[in-house]
């Protein structure tokens, strides 16, 4: 919106983004390298058969990132860039411990299960946030882990909504514990 709709009526200071692909994903180009091209159509169609969108799934990759949406859409002068990560060292039976080795590897870098580290940098990097996965930072996770967490006497170190509006710069109690900054 910043960089190719150019908005008149809206005066835009800053843009920051949570372990957002700047550069792809690896786990992307991996999935996409196994399902090969001829399959991708009747892949998609199967997963839009059961309510999920696709059109975003082939820019995901990297080489998309970095030979398309990157050079088509640059960054706006007078607008500031500020950028965070997340990492996530997930357990045997965590949802992401398949794609998150799959990162680690072709990636070397940390990973929140679906985007590394070194993917989210752009502009000023605010730090890392330690131990979320990428479906914590938006919020999937969060009631059921706080619930089951709570009830074992363990205690919850991220609030995907207290980040945010600390972002937004709400005078709010917040605990981002767990931020490494960088």
């Amino acid at each position: 919106m910043i960089s190719r709709l150019q908005p008149k009526n809206i005066d835009i200071l800053s843009l920051t983004t949570i372990a957002t692909p700047h550069r792809g994903s690896a786990f992307a180009d991996y999935m996409f390298d196994q399902i090969g091209p001829k399959h991708v159509p009747r892949v998609y169609r199967t997963l839009e058969s059961v309510g999920f969108q696709t059109g975003a799934f082939g820019q995901l990759t990297r080489a998309y990132m970095r030979d398309e949406f990157n050079p088509r859409t640059p960054d706006q002068l007078g607008v500031r860039y500020y950028s965070y990560g997340a990492s996530l060292d997930p357990t045997l039976w965590s949802v992401f411990k398949f794609s998150h080795d799959v990162i680690s590897r072709l990636e070397e870098s940390e990973n929140d299960g679906l985007v590394s580290v070194e993917s989210s940098r752009w502009g000023e990097y605010k730090g890392t946030l330690v131990g979320v996965s990428h479906l914590d930072l938006i919020n999937w996770t969060n009631r059921i882990k706080s619930l089951v967490w709570r009830s074992m006497g363990w205690e919850v170190n991220f609030n995907a909504l207290a980040l945010y509006l600390d972002i937004a710069g709400k005078s709010i109690p917040s605990s981002i514990e767990g931020l490494r900054k960088c």
